[in-house]
């Protein structure tokens, strides 16, 4: 029933309240300010704080750009350090950090969101979400442990199988991708192992090398390619931002450098789990649950393989034959010549991507092998990072930042590369333990440019052994999400991962900073001058 309304002019149309009780206005204050003033807030403002301060109070030798790049530059990586803001939230914020403090214009921050490594990595990603559709990572990785199974069984060739597999799956496509559609196909296998009290220490230790084995495995698998990994397309990228003149760094080169080291730091994982934790009498303790009997019944499971698989794989295979021969050797030009050197990898990466949208896959009438539904799963922040990195790089060489950079190193002069390449790996390796791969590298690459100038060495020479050092992220979980996936399985703890990974990581440093001078020099021509 409405209310009657009153005759009274005096009357208010809207209804009173009463005053609020001042004790409970300052108690409901003081807890706004209490969910405001958080650890989170305090580093949201932290990154615009130092970028004040150091354009107020830093005087550098050089244009005012160079400072101003500086101050973005500090928080930046304030926000990436402290993720106060999502990470790919503070990868965009160079799009409107640059053209405010004056470093470069909106149009030319904004290209380098998009060039051909970025392409590179988005035909890449989805052809990696094809192959993840359809199973045939489960299928390649079934196939190859049955390879490698042996029989009677063999502990520590069924791990060589395993991590094998893991890698080969890593070269391809993201490590944290190829950790997350792994890590299932491991602990599956994992499963026929009893649990708790029952489980003897033998298969408590194999449980234990599996799970390390496949975490290490996409670590190092991501190494030997271009698209294995962000780290290695920002390094590409950078080189090619720093020295536009010089020969590009395509993916074929890459891989005569990358996949050496990477099956050299591969053998160095399987000898140190072999050691610590899978011996060959231990083959009596794990046959009873593991046998190629289990692996043969996943495997038919999974049924023939269908057309679509078929297609997909074919693809796939024919986009790394098109990688490797766009440019071979200076004696042999690959297939890039007929394009005057117009076309990247990045052209046949989206290209062959296009070709799963074009491509019936025989299952529905009018489907496709892929639609755009199945690629929501694209990692947009790993592109957003990688535009960011190259922005960072453009920046700091356009600014005058990097020639003030160079002009503060030139101490490193006399030191010898056999002692710096080292250190470098060293220093990188060790700060990827605390913050991302991409991250580190975007910090230190270009800063080792400037140290290689001063020392007159081509910048390669340290800017790969700063860039794969910062892939060395064994000792914490936190330090690679790809870490996380094998530490959430409940088989492992921070010791083994210490007492696997830094064996690990003295081996690797060990084996790049042998490489580099030698197979490096003669794969990258760095007794050449840089152009």
């Amino acid at each position: 029933m409405d209310h009657p309304i009153s005759d009274d002019p005096k009357s208010p149309l809207l209804p009173l309240h009463h005053d609020p009780d001042p004790i409970q206005q300052s108690q409901n204050i003081l807890s706004g300010l209490k969910s405001t003033l958080t650890l989170k807030t305090l580093f949201v403002l932290l990154g615009p704080l130092l970028c004040t301060i150091i354009c107020l109070y830093v005087k550098l030798d050089g244009p005012v750009a160079s400072r101003n790049m500086l101050a973005v530059l500090v928080w930046v990586f304030a926000w990436w350090l402290t993720e106060a803001v999502p990470m790919p939230i503070t990868s965009m914020s160079p799009l409107f950090l640059f053209p405010l403090f004056g470093i470069a214009s909106a149009d030319d921050v904004a290209h380098s969101y998009m060039d051909d490594v970025i392409a590179l990595v988005l035909g890449s990603f989805i052809l990696a979400l094809a192959v993840e559709h359809y199973n045939i990572h489960r299928r390649l990785a079934l196939n190859i442990t049955m390879l490698f199974c042996g029989d009677p069984l063999n502990p520590p060739l069924l791990l060589l199988g395993i991590c094998a597999t893991t890698a080969f799956v890593s070269m391809w496509m993201h490590n944290v991708a190829a950790a997350v559609i792994m890590m299932p196909v491991a602990t599956g296998i994992l499963q026929r192992f009893p649990v708790g009290p029952d489980q003897s220490v033998a298969v408590s230790k194999f449980c234990r090398a599996v799970v390390l084995g496949v975490i290490y495995s996409t670590a190092i698998g991501g190494m030997s390619t271009l698209t294995g990994t962000g780290v290695n397309l920002i390094l590409v990228g950078m080189w090619k931002s720093y020295f536009p003149e010089a020969e590009p760094i395509s993916f074929s080169t890459w891989f005569f450098f990358g996949f050496p080291l990477a099956l050299l730091i591969f053998l160095a994982l399987w000898v140190i789990l072999c050691c610590l934790y899978c011996s060959r009498n231990s083959s009596q303790a794990l046959s009873g649950y593991l046998d190629k009997a289990h692996l043969k019944r996943e495997l038919e499971m999974l049924g023939p393989m269908a057309f679509a698989e078929k297609m997909v794989l074919a693809v796939f295979s024919m986009l790394i034959v098109l990688w490797m021969t766009r440019s071979i050797t200076d004696d042999i030009p690959g297939w890039g010549t007929l394009f005057k050197g117009r076309a990247g990898d990045g052209t046949v990466s989206v290209m062959m991507a296009t070709l799963l949208f074009i491509i019936p896959n025989k299952k529905q009438k009018g489907e496709k092998l892929m639609d755009w539904n199945k690629c929501k799963k694209l990692p947009w922040n790993i592109i957003l990072l990688l535009g960011a990195g190259f922005a960072i790089a453009d920046g700091v060489r356009t600014s005058g930042l990097a020639d003030i950079l160079s002009k503060a190193l030139d101490f490193l002069e006399a030191v010898p590369y056999f002692a710096i390449a080292p250190a470098v790996c060293l220093i990188s390796s060790t700060i990827t333990e605390f913050t991302s791969n991409n991250s580190t590298t975007t910090l230190v690459v270009p800063l080792l440019i400037q140290i290689a100038k001063i020392m007159h060495v081509n910048p390669l020479l340290l800017m790969v052994p700063g860039a794969i050092g910062a892939q060395f992220s064994f000792l914490l979980p936190t330090g690679t999400p790809s870490n996380i996936v094998g530490f959430t399985t409940g088989h492992i703890e921070i010791q083994d991962m210490i007492k696997t990974g830094l064996p690990l990581k003295i081996a690797g440093i060990a084996v790049l900073s042998l490489l580099m001078p030698t197979l490096g020099a003669y794969v990258f021509g760095t007794n050449e001058p840089v152009q």
